[in-house]
């Protein structure tokens, strides 16, 4: 699905990430992770298209996307849930979902896939009226999900979903997630939280100082406490 060789971009005059590569097979749930300032929302908005690299190349199948616009980088296929949720706090719920839309035009698939999105947060269901300012902040964290479904992506790009998050809401993070794999999403998780990426990736690729310091299976991250020391601060 996804393939980065090389990547490198520079804010200024500092070098932020540096050679990173790692793949985003198609089906599958991979987890980027790393220490604050290791370059993790980075790799995702050079993948968004809203930084521009200064080297190397991101491939969604087999079309280079290095460069291109925000909005053609939707229209490949690309979404991205962004870190603190940024939804249209004086827009309702429902109007959210609708922006979601903007790249598409088949007004009755818009619809449907409303539906879709309200089936899946029954609790956006009940509140789809309400501005999406007034939710709390797991409720924003449904919006931000279900406004990037609405493009129907084909790779969805989450920026710490369980940030600022109760454990319980965690819990049901994790549920949907997982219930987005079944449906065949494919995704590139970005997590501090240890636990959340063990639960969900098969795979598991560590920035320390903007590159790839290691890469694992998901599953052996909580057992693996040198990784947690010595990558994670844990």
């Amino acid at each position: 699905m996804l393939r980065v060789e090389g990547l490198s971009v520079w804010y200024g005059a500092t070098e932020v990430l540096r050679n990173v590569g790692f793949t985003v097979p198609d089906g599958e749930i991979v987890a980027l992770m790393g220490g604050n300032g290791a370059g993790k929302s980075t790799t995702l908005n050079a993948l968004s298209g809203l930084l521009k690299p200064r080297g190397g190349a991101i491939k969604l199948g087999d079309r280079r996307i290095d460069g291109l616009h925000p909005h053609d980088v939707v229209m490949a296929g690309i979404v991205q849930v962004p870190q603190g949720r940024y939804v249209w706090p004086s827009m309702t719920v429902r109007d959210n979902l609708v922006l979601g839309a903007v790249t598409r035009r088949d007004k009755a698939g818009i619809a449907r896939d409303i539906e879709a999105q309200l089936d899946l947060f029954p609790a956006l269901r009940e509140r789809q009226k309400v501005r999406a300012g007034a939710l709390s902040g797991g409720q924003q964290q449904m919006v931000a999900i279900a406004r990037a479904l609405m493009a129907r992506p084909k790779l969805l790009l989450m920026d710490e979903p369980s940030h600022g998050l109760s454990p319980k809401i965690v819990e049901e993070m994790i549920d949907i997630i997982r219930t987005l794999h079944k449906r065949g999403m494919t995704i590139l998780l970005v997590e501090q939280n240890v636990g959340v990426a063990a639960a969900l990736a098969g795979t598991a690729h560590v920035l320390r100082n903007g590159e790839i310091a290691l890469t694992a299976p998901g599953g052996e991250l909580l057992n693996n406490a040198q990784l947690l020391k010595s990558y994670l601060g844990r």
